[in-house]
């Protein structure tokens, strides 16, 4: 499962495909749309607002959380050049 915890206007540059989207201000709302056996990958810009959700995550019980280190920024320099980045 893939979470992208960006603001509405960050997803309307760029998003993973067939990702969730939870902004990271509803997130304490909205977990309950997670399900706690998933494997879950969490992404952000650059990877420091998802690396706060996951550790929420792990906090609630989460046991197969991951950030996105560097995040979509990262991942469009290095996996998918054409990624729009901002």
């Amino acid at each position: 499962m893939l979470v992208d915890v960006r603001q509405d206007w960050e997803t309307k540059l760029c998003r993973l495909p067939n990702a969730l989207h939870i902004p990271i201000e509803e997130f304490e709302l909205r977990v309950e749309e997670l399900n706690p056996d998933d494997e879950i990958v969490v992404y952000c810009h650059q990877g420091v607002r998802s690396a706060a959700v996951a550790n929420y995550l792990r906090g609630l019980g989460f046991r197969d959380v991951k950030n996105l280190e560097g995040g979509l920024d990262l991942w469009s320099r290095t996996v998918d050049p054409t990624m729009r980045r901002y």
